[in-house]
């Protein structure tokens, strides 16, 4: 690596997920989380702050040529209680279509958006 040219000057990351139907993901989300966005414009945008993550919504453009509605994210979440994450994902009309799995890290289960994405809820080994 050449020591005289630096690396990139991150100062913040985030995620963002392209959603097919707006106000479907939105309300989603705001149930998920248990609150509204942080930024919010109607019809393209909305940003959700919780500990260690920004997580962006948005209204892709329909000329984006790399758009495609392919799920291809994993959004992993550290809850506390997992059965009452499981309780509460079936409470919004969501619940988890399997078993909860055992893991090296602790007990986990996936679930999915209105888009498809992948949400793997887990409750680490204490």
């Amino acid at each position: 690596m050449n020591k005289g040219i630096r690396g990139l000057q991150c100062r913040s990351s985030w995620v963002t997920l392209a959603v097919a139907e707006w106000e479907r993901s939105l309300q989603f989300y705001r149930h998920l989380l248990g609150e509204e966005p942080r930024s919010h414009i109607p019809n393209t945008y909305a940003e959700f702050q919780f500990p260690g993550l920004r997580l962006g919504l948005y209204q892709p453009r329909l000329t984006e040529p790399s758009f495609s509605l392919f799920p291809s994210l994993s959004l992993c979440l550290e809850v506390e209680d997992l059965e009452g994450a499981i309780a509460h994902l079936s409470q919004i009309g969501y619940p988890p279509p399997g078993e909860v799995i055992s893991a090296s890290h602790g007990r986990e289960i996936y679930a999915y958006d209105p888009d498809g994405n992948r949400l793997i809820l887990y409750q680490p080994q204490r």
